[in-house]
């Protein structure tokens, strides 16, 4: 039986309401082996690897998205279409812009400014705002409160280069009460909302713009676990 699509070779039924995409597919992988109970794979379609488990009973796929607003456009737009996912996490990182966003921080994305013009496909007349789905915000932010874990909600910034050639749009960020920049988000809000979906984008801060520091690898595991509890307990509250 053909699949409905060209990038995922799930059948109907194999990928679950509730899905978490990081940006790396090794990453999926590694969250399907460590956080599920009997994972299955999906998808290994340009090794963008996709797997379903369980999480304290309940199906929950988790899926690599790829890097950029057209790649995370792409899967998601594919999961909320022909598979029928409700509601997408992305766990990711991010770089620290905010003066109090510092690193190991979990970010809470409640919106995402951006230079994308990928919003411009919708013909919306104005200015759409790529925001968060309420109810995963909410679930999220009680996630982190009854774990104990330092979490900052505010704005992201969903940039279209990695490397920028503007110096001074750091600072530009910071005054307008930017959280991080980071790749993502942004596309994920205009999809979901284009589509009537849920959607939420968690970020661990692994290193800052201003300071200069950053994670090492070693690190960069260690503080994305506390991602992945309030990630994982949002999740299992919407399914």
């Amino acid at each position: 039986m053909a699949t409905p699509s060209a990038c995922n070779e799930a059948r109907p039924g194999e990928i679950a309401k509730t899905v978490l995409m990081p940006g790396d597919p090794l990453r999926a992988k590694y969250v399907a082996e460590h956080y599920l109970e009997n994972p299955v794979c999906f998808n290994t379609v340009r090794n963008m690897l996709g797997y379903t488990g369980t999480y304290k009973g309940k199906r929950l796929s988790v899926m690599g998205h790829g890097m950029g607003v057209p790649s995370i456009g792409l899967y998601t737009y594919e999961l909320y279409k022909f598979y029928d996912v409700e509601s997408i996490i992305r766990i990711g990182s991010a770089g620290g812009i905010g003066e109090n966003a510092h690193l190991r921080d979990v970010v809470i994305a409640m919106g995402a400014s951006t230079n994308s013009r990928f919003v411009d496909q919708y013909r919306f007349p104005g200015q759409l705002c790529a925001t968060a789905s309420w109810p995963l915000l909410r679930d999220a932010v009680a996630a982190a409160e009854e774990l104990g874990i330092q979490a900052n909600v505010g704005q992201v910034f969903t940039a279209d280069q990695f490397y920028d050639d503007n110096p001074d749009s750091g600072k530009a960020y910071r005054r307008f009460g930017i959280l991080a920049v980071e790749m993502e988000t942004a596309g994920l809000y205009w999809t979901a909302q284009s589509m009537g979906k849920q959607a939420l984008s968690l970020l661990t801060i692994s290193d800052h713009i201003f300071t200069g520091e950053g994670l090492t690898a070693q690190e960069r595991q260690d503080s994305f676990h506390d991602m992945m509890e309030i990630a994982l307990e949002t999740a299992w509250k919407s399914l």
